[in-house]
């Protein structure tokens, strides 16, 4: 993996790099894989939560929440696309102090050998170190996000046939604000979820750079029917009292990814949760998971069935404890 950065001081300080990698696999396939913002969170790691805002042919709005050094960001950018020519133009569109302008381009380009390039140029405000601490970030993000990509264009199974989205539902008999206070407080998981050993919980209020979310990192210790107990870490996005999306920064053995979110919709006399997952499987850890002879798609169905059961002993918890009976108001 090749890098060139170019930094310059002067009375608005600019820099530059180039990230380019050799690409094994169909130039049409990366391309798509970073138009298709939606699954970024299971392709990159750095990336929480991703959106699409607007879309025509060739013109694209999106945001992103991202891990960027030791905090989580939140941009919008501009994105001109040009699947014909494989190239893929960027310009955030309100840069964070200390930046005064982000612009980049992803190159695709067919072999052998095939290349990927992912470009940066920026511009900050006049302050010492402004200039190299963005590119020390941009450099770790931006090796971790080409490396992660060419893994995946490279695979022998297509993306698609790894990943599986589902949601549960369930219907509580308390008011929106108690449902989510419960979801939100996950630090009190354990006293109310069997499935649930302990859970170590911070919280960054929200702020612009965060784009208006509460920020969780969440360690949780999760105990399994046969008694072992497996560690996951997450950071979970925080909006309002209706949506806490979230993604799992170390996801359990077999799982590649696993992003998700909790949707908290008021109704007139009760209120609807709603839990959404999309999951990645490992194939090169299906069988020793899962057990011999285990295929991917039986894989799908297995993380299926034991990730919707944790969110359904979720819901019935909740249910238990904020209903009538439980009364937990």
């Amino acid at each position: 993996m090749d890098t060139t950065t170019e930094l310059r001081t002067e009375d608005s300080p600019t820099g530059s790099a180039e990230h380019v990698t050799e690409l094994a696999a169909p130039a049409e396939r990366a391309y798509g894989l970073i138009e298709d913002v939606g699954r970024w969170p299971l392709l990159f790691a750095p990336c929480i939560w991703s959106q699409e805002l607007e879309r025509t042919e060739d013109v694209q709005r999106i945001r992103l929440w991202a891990v960027v050094g030791l905090q989580v960001r939140s941009w919008t950018s501009r994105r001109i696309l040009d699947p014909a020519g494989r190239r893929i133009e960027f310009a955030q569109e309100d840069p964070a102090p200390p930046l005064t302008s982000m612009t980049g381009h992803w190159t695709f380009e067919d072999g052998p050998p095939g290349r990927l390039e992912l470009g940066h140029r920026w511009s900050t405000v006049d302050r010492p170190g402004a200039a190299e601490r963005i590119a020390a970030a941009l450099d770790a993000n931006s090796d971790a996000e080409i490396a992660a990509l060419r893994t995946w264009a490279e695979r022998t199974e297509e993306p698609d046939s790894l990943i599986l989205s589902f949601s549960d539902h369930g219907t509580v008999d308390a008011p929106a604000a108690d449902v989510h206070a419960f979801l939100y407080r996950a630090d009190r998981w354990p006293r109310h979820l069997p499935h649930v050993a302990g859970v170590d919980l911070e919280t960054v209020p929200a702020d612009d750079t965060t784009g208006g979310a509460d920020v969780q990192t969440m360690d949780m210790q999760t105990s399994s029917a046969d008694g072992s107990t497996h560690s996951t870490q997450s950071v979970r996005l925080c909006f309002g009292t209706e949506r806490i999306v979230y993604k799992q920064t170390t996801p359990p053995r077999g799982l590649l990814a696993h992003s998700g979110e909790w949707l908290v919709t008021r109704g007139p006399d009760t209120t609807r949760v709603t839990a959404r997952h999309t999951v990645a499987v490992d194939p090169a850890a299906v069988e020793d998971i899962f057990g011999a002879g285990t295929t991917v798609a039986r894989a799908k169905e297995r993380a299926r069935d034991i990730i919707g059961a944790n969110s359904r002993a979720t819901l019935r918890a909740m249910s238990e404890r904020l209903g009538p009976v439980g009364g937990g108001r």
